[in-house]
């Protein structure tokens, strides 16, 4: 009788058919009371102060990306022969993002996860140590050369250097964050960023309260931006893969927590302006509640 030879387990699989581990279930983050009192039925007034800069600001940062395009073609580059030579699929990728004033626009991407992890049943976003992450992806988001790509985008006149992070239609619709993250979309009141407040000082979304969080920095940015605070920025995004985020405050002297809060806290309209049943500040001799 013939011997029957059990299947090849997956991990030895040929990459192109192996079947990538699920994701790990979502973290919980850690709780924020200052802010996270604050529903959906949260008003926000924002007056974005206007000036000079903001004149200045796209012709500034189109300027600037075309000086570092020269080395960045040559770090993605670099970064395409590493994912095709270590992983099967593409080397880059479009993405729909959305953009200022809710408009949709396309971004190209370095690969960093494996080409099998977008045919996923649910929307998800990545997570720590996050298995559809390939060895080489890691490397590329912890330098952030796979963002490099989106330089393109700052000179069509897109996304800005430096603005709140650009995030997938399909999410927003999915996470519902329309609905479940005050201020929200006010981010699209300016032009996306490559880098940003946000996205330097705090991880990469993981839930739908990390989202809410995020938005209180993208907020206190749309609020104090400046060519300084820009500048100090984008010298935080360089540093980031060699300082933690509490290091990079101390360091270039970015805003604090505290500070974030006290510029959201101002932006709340008081409960006479706002609808019914909207949510206020909890009073200050009171600990807040989450």
């Amino acid at each position: 009788m013939p011997t029957v030879r059990p299947p090849a387990p997956d991990a030895v699989r040929p990459l192109a058919t192996a079947r990538r581990p699920e994701t790990p279930t979502e973290p919980a983050t850690e709780p924020w009371p200052e802010v996270d009192w604050m529903t959906v039925g949260t008003r926000l007034r924002l007056d974005p102060p206007a000036g000079w800069y903001a004149a200045m600001k796209p012709a500034l940062e189109i300027g600037a990306a075309v000086l570092l395009l020269p080395v960045a073609l040559v770090a993605i580059a670099a970064a395409w022969v590493l994912v095709r030579a270590t992983s099967a699929g593409p080397g880059f990728y479009v993405q729909t993002r959305v953009g200022r004033g809710g408009r949709p626009f396309g971004i190209v991407k370095v690969r960093t996860m494996f080409s099998d992890a977008s045919v996923a049943k649910n929307i998800e976003w990545a997570q720590k140590n996050d298995r559809r992450i390939t060895p080489v992806g890691k490397i590329l988001r912890v330098l952030h050369i796979d963002e490099l790509p989106q330089l393109f985008n700052v000179l069509k006149g897109e996304m800005s250097l430096v603005g709140p992070r650009p995030e997938r239609p399909e999410v927003i619709a999915s996470k519902g964050l329309h609905k479940q993250v005050p201020g929200y979309d006010h981010r699209t009141a300016v032009h996306p960023g490559v880098t940003g407040l946000a996205q330097v000082q705090l991880p990469a979304d993981t839930d739908t309260l990390s989202v809410r969080h995020k938005v209180c920095y993208d907020l206190y940015y749309l609020m104090n931006r400046s060519l300084w605070l820009d500048l100090r920025l984008c010298a935080a995004t360089a540093l980031k893969a060699f300082l933690s985020p509490p290091a990079l405050r101390r360091f270039l002297l970015l805003p604090t927590r505290e500070q974030v809060v006290a510029q959201v806290l101002q932006l709340v309209q008081p409960a006479a302006e706002t609808c019914v049943g909207a949510a206020t500040p909890p009073p200050k001799s009171a600990p807040a509640t989450a």
